[in-house]
């Protein structure tokens, strides 16, 4: 079964890089942004999180909170994270659980061949938990729509 909008998101605890555990079901109440990326530390996985981190006081102001997930382990996205001044949560999804609920997972990534590396994605979901917007990236070199995730945060 594809992720389609207006469905219930999957629910997942992942750990952030404090060894927390976040549970998207703990956030009923506030709009959430998960944006799934490839690896800490490459090019447009740094473009992306930090476009965020500059804009983050909107998505404040939008009552959404913005995690950045990816299959990297805690302590590589903590200092990924520290090195980018990224000012909300990165969560691990190093057993690739929520990356395979959301379908956004590459059976094969890079001319290296590496299996199990997150898809570039973003999901948008409202205070009750339902998908308002869902976009999954074959090509890791591109960005999502970030015009079209601020306008759906806006319409809710």
């Amino acid at each position: 079964m594809s992720i389609q909008i207006g469905q219930s998101a999957p629910d997942f605890t992942l750990f952030d890089t404090n060894k927390q555990a976040v549970s998207l079901s703990s956030q009923k109440g506030k709009n959430v942004v998960l944006l799934f990326f490839p690896a800490a530390f490459t090019s447009v996985c740094t473009k992306e999180l930090c476009l965020f981190r500059d804009h983050l006081s909107k998505y404040n102001n939008l009552n959404a909170q913005v995690y950045g997930i990816s299959v990297d382990l805690p302590f590589t996205l903590g200092e990924f994270g520290k090195q980018q001044h990224l000012n909300f949560p990165l969560l691990s999804d190093f057993n690739k659980e929520a990356s395979n609920a959301y379908e956004s997972i590459y059976t094969s990534w890079t001319d290296m061949g590496f299996k199990g590396v997150s898809k570039r994605s973003a999901f948008v979901i409202d205070k009750e938990g339902i998908i308002r917007y869902a976009e999954v990236l074959d090509n890791a070199g591109e960005e999502p729509q970030y015009d079209k995730i601020d306008a759906v945060l806006e319409s809710l």
